[in-house]
């Protein structure tokens, strides 16, 4: 395995574990200092934040269906397209059940994305791969640790009430359980790594928790999205993705990983302009509107990207050698 792919996939996982560091301790800070952000400030923070994300989920095409193969090629977009429609009518119409299914879809998503990044990045360092119980104690709690404890969280009724009232009450009754399960499985997880020693997963449980308890949950949510999960998708990206490995081999990282972004900038001014259109048709607030805007159109993109990526997620966890 190439030296490069291993500095980029070592890489990956040393920014997005610093980003998030970085978050735990500004916010611990503002905390400690009695120092609160006001809604727009955290609209805005979290807007910035899922724009870097949005890149890694928009070059599917690229990576799943062969280019000289212009029938199927065109095929894919299409029904890739027409998925993302109807699930973005879907969620737009049936608000809170099309809520819930997002936040369980993100959640796997997201747990079982993250664990194949970290049995890839094992195969990078040619090292045998995770057992497939490890993978899966640790796919659970980095899923829904990020997506369950902020939406959870007492402070995320504002979010809610200025993005979109219907959802306030979107756990129901089952809001302190899921709550408590989520933190309850992820404190076993981590027990469990540390006991097996696989520290480097144990304390991504521990910054993904911190982050959660002590950032703002809409930003907490963004900072995992776009400097967390997206970073580690796109290191993934680059083994798969032609142009980016060709980069590889002239032994520089930086512009490897970069050449699995640049295929998918064209997403960020395609949504923004989605988001604009749809806002500009009246709204008292700018911001939250267009971050509900936002949000919907990247849970509606959620839907074909993550039966686009499943199969690579359950090629890495078939990777796994060890018992």
């Amino acid at each position: 395995m190439s030296q490069t792919l291993f500095r980029i996939y070592q890489g990956a996982g040393q920014f997005s574990r610093v980003a998030a560091a970085i978050a735990v301790l500004l916010f611990a800070g503002l905390q400690i200092a009695n120092i609160e952000i006001s809604i727009s400030a955290q609209v805005v923070l979290a807007v910035i934040a899922l724009a870097i994300g949005i890149p890694h989920g928009a070059i599917d095409h690229l990576i799943t269906i062969p280019r000289d193969s212009t029938r199927r090629f065109t095929a894919f977009i299409a029904i890739y397209t027409l998925i993302a429609i109807i699930a973005a009518l879907a969620i737009a119409q049936w608000n809170l059940i099309g809520f819930q299914l997002v936040v369980l879809m993100s959640a796997l998503h997201f747990g079982f994305g993250d664990s194949a990044y970290a049995n890839e990045s094992r195969a990078a360092a040619e090292k045998s791969g995770y057992s497939n119980f490890v993978l899966a104690s640790y796919a659970i709690p980095a899923g829904f640790l990020p997506v369950v404890l902020p939406l959870t969280d007492k402070r995320t009724l504002d979010v809610l009430q200025e993005l979109n009232p219907t959802l306030i009450n979107w756990a129901g009754t089952f809001t302190e359980l899921l709550r408590n399960s989520t933190l309850t499985i992820a404190l076993l997880a981590i027990l469990l790594l540390i006991t097996t020693r696989n520290n480097l997963l144990a304390l991504d449980l521990v910054l993904l928790l911190a982050l959660s308890f002590l950032a703002p949950p809409l930003v907490a949510f963004a900072v995992y999205f776009g400097f967390w999960h997206a970073i580690r998708h796109t290191a993934r990206l680059v083994p798969k993705l032609p142009s980016a490995l060709q980069k590889v081999s002239t032994g520089n990282p930086l512009a490897s990983f970069f050449a699995a972004v640049v295929p998918g900038l064209y997403a960020i001014l395609g949504i923004f302009i989605l988001g604009i259109f749809f806002v500009a048709r009246g709204t008292t607030n700018l911001s939250s509107d267009f971050l509900w805007v936002i949000l919907v159109i990247i849970w509606a993109l959620t839907v074909p990207h993550m039966a686009t990526t499943a199969k690579f997620d359950l090629r890495a966890f078939k990777s796994s050698l060890r018992p």
